[in-house]
């Protein structure tokens, strides 16, 4: 399956050239938009992924989701969020791409160099006290990528509200050599 080409052109060659031009990020984001609308052409696709598959990965920037798994508009449902756990949140949008749009292969995805990894609920406290609200949610820190998979990879088995838990799989992206090592699901016995 190959991706398709860049039509357009990108937002900034460099980090540098981000400093330079005129206007805010989102203004460029949106004249960038006007040059990808002028060129658009309605695929006439259906909401319903192509593959029957819906991807949970981490919302780190250096992971372009279709060219790591060679994927293509319409292929997919992409949910993303910070270190990529399955969350309360991530089982909502599971649970409405498999019971409304017909997916049934779930695909986790966690990546080397996470900043999760040096994380902690103590984030919370720390919000708690700046802003003088405590926070509803949980950071979802993890100091094991691979356990971290692991339970994300039980949260999705055993959740009442999804339809499908027999094709779910765990991975963990290399962001220095883009490939994915896949978790066992059963953590090995210790020796």
């Amino acid at each position: 399956m190959s991706t398709p080409q860049r039509r357009h052109q990108p937002l900034h060659q460099s980090p540098a050239d981000d400093l330079r031009g005129s206007g805010t990020v989102t203004d460029r984001l949106i004249e960038a938009n006007a040059r990808y609308a002028a060129e658009f052409n309605d695929p006439g696709m259906d909401a319903r992924p192509v593959l029957k598959v819906a991807v949970v990965a981490c919302m780190d920037a250096r992971i372009d989701l279709h060219e790591v798994l060679g994927l293509e508009l319409g292929d997919c449902h992409t949910i993303r969020n910070a270190g990529g756990v399955v969350t309360d949140d991530t089982i909502r949008s599971l649970t409405i791409s498999q019971r409304a749009l017909g997916t049934r292969a779930v695909v986790l995805i966690h990546h080397t160099g996470c900043g999760m990894l040096s994380l902690t609920e103590n984030f919370r406290h720390e919000l708690e006290l700046e802003v003088g609200q405590r926070p509803s949610w949980a950071v979802e820190a993890f100091p094991d990528l691979d356990q971290d998979v692991r339970q994300s990879m039980e949260r999705v088995r055993t959740s009442p509200f999804l339809l499908h838990t027999e094709d779910v799989r765990g991975f963990v992206f290399d962001v220095k050599t883009g490939l994915l090592r896949e978790i066992d699901p059963e953590i090995a016995p210790e020796p």
